[in-house]
């Protein structure tokens, strides 16, 4: 069988033409705009393996975008904000590592006496909109912190997703981001340095970047420490 490629076109002319339900063959990809405008339109996305169907969680692997055929150089994220610092080398993330497991021992940053491992369940997640002003509101920013100090924690960890554009950012934390869905850009004065679904990218604190796509992305982020937003 043939495997197809659906795209928020074909969704939206599937609402139009009176669809409720689309069937995805296993090999078929899906891209993350897609997902959104179905879970926007109220079009039911199943996966259908050996006659039974699913629902497929618009986190899951199941239904993936072509990005990484595209040639980086197709796209760049521009920015009217001062030249950010430049990445350190991998030697010196290294260092910077070693030293926030050091503070964390030194510390004394153990779970409270009563914490236990926490389970988030991905399905169902909602990200809110996110609550700091950057000047883009076409780029439809959501953020959801699953992991905070209120669980004990000396990191937080949550999702981030948003739409085609970039906006400036200083952290005052480190962060490293696990990419789920479409492309994430983090600019920078050498260049742009692009993550891919599966890439992991490392930001250590105070450095002036962008965060952008062309299109979409969607990415897992864990701080240090976890007060990120001050």
């Amino acid at each position: 069988m043939k495997k197809r490629l659906i795209t928020a076109a074909d969704i939206r002319g599937m609402k139009d033409a009176g669809e409720r339900r689309v069937a995805v063959a296993r090999g078929d990809l899906v891209t993350a705009l897609a997902l959104d405008a179905a879970r926007e339109l109220g079009i039911e996305v199943c996966y259908e393996s050996e006659g039974i169907r699913a629902d497929v969680p618009a986190w899951s692997g199941a239904a993936q975008c072509v990005y990484r055929q595209r040639s980086p150089a197709q796209f760049a994220v521009v920015s009217t904000s001062p030249s950010p610092a430049p990445l350190p080398p991998v030697d010196v993330l290294e260092t910077r590592v070693r030293e926030i497991v050091a503070a964390l021992v030194q510390q004394g940053h153990a779970p409270a006496p009563s914490a236990s491992v926490r389970h988030i369940a991905g399905r169902g997640l909602r990200l809110e909109p996110f609550p700091l002003d950057v000047g883009h509101p076409e780029m439809d920013i959501r953020v959801l912190d699953v992991v905070t100090r209120a669980h004990g924690s000396p990191m937080a960890g949550g999702l981030m997703s948003f739409r085609k554009g970039a906006f400036s950012w200083t952290l005052n934390y480190d962060e490293i981001e696990y990419v789920i869905e479409g492309e994430l850009h983090i600019g920078t004065p050498n260049g742009t340095v692009i993550g891919l679904p599966g890439d992991v990218l490392y930001v250590p604190k105070g450095t002036n970047i962008t965060f952008g796509t062309p299109e979409w992305a969607k990415f897992f982020y864990v701080t240090y420490p976890a007060e990120w937003g001050g």
